[in-house]
């Protein structure tokens, strides 16, 4: 299939139901179809791995094309230029979790952009500084801690952002790497007390609900903690 043939079958499965559910979830409607993530990922696994490909789905700017995009880019021709030009594109937490998720944090330059991307001001970019960190803590299986300790400085400057979007992104990257393992799971518990005690409504909130799950019982059964 090339991309024309790829929108055509995309459009005749949209469905406006699922994007007005996906607007009242603060996702952006615009070019948006309401194609299923499952359907997809089928489309995906359908289409194999294909670079030149999701350059150009991503350059219609449908919604759906572009997390396509993700899906069927080979992370090993992403270049850093391509990274930088993407992000710039997001425009939803959906757009942003799914190519970070998928793409993005499969590619050499994964750790350098979390931390780049943190001290960017536009909001979807900064969240996507945070994905990849959730993203990597839980797909890169040969990182070694230190790489995610030096996330925690970068996790605490942040937290006092208000803004719901970004506020969350912390919140992921701090509870994730703190079920990464026994190590990161006491110095995640240890910074988020910190973070508690700073003069922030939004802080303080990343905090408590960082601690409730780091310290909870299903984290402990993981870990095997007692």
């Amino acid at each position: 299939m090339n991309c024309d043939e790829i929108i055509v079958k995309l459009k005749f499965h949209a469905n406006p139901k699922n994007v007005a559910g996906m607007k009242r979830y603060g996702i952006n409607s615009r070019n948006m179809l309401g194609v299923s993530i499952p359907f997809l990922r089928a489309l995906a696994k359908e289409i194999g791995k294909n670079h030149n490909l999701a350059l150009e789905l991503w350059d219609s700017e449908i919604h759906e094309a572009q997390i396509l995009a993700g899906l069927t880019d080979d992370p090993k021709q992403v270049s850093e230029k391509q990274m930088s030009s993407w992000v710039k594109d997001f425009d939803s937490w959906g757009i942003c979790d799914q190519v970070c998720s998928n793409l993005f944090d499969k590619t050499p330059f994964a750790y350098e952009k979390a931390v780049e991307w943190t001290k960017v001001e536009s909001e979807y970019i900064k969240r996507a500084g945070f994905v990849l960190m959730a993203c990597l803590s839980v797909h890169d299986k040969q990182a070694i801690d230190s790489q995610f300790e030096s996330f925690f400085p970068i996790i605490t400057r942040e937290s006092t952002d208000e803004r719901n979007f970004v506020r969350k992104a912390v919140n992921w990257a701090l509870r994730q790497i703190g079920k990464r393992n026994r190590y990161l799971n006491r110095k995640a518990i240890r910074q988020a007390e910190q973070i508690s005690r700073i003069d922030s409504k939004s802080a303080r909130w990343i905090a408590a609900d960082a601690l409730r799950e780091l310290s909870g019982p299903v984290v402990k059964r993981k870990l095997g903690l007692h």
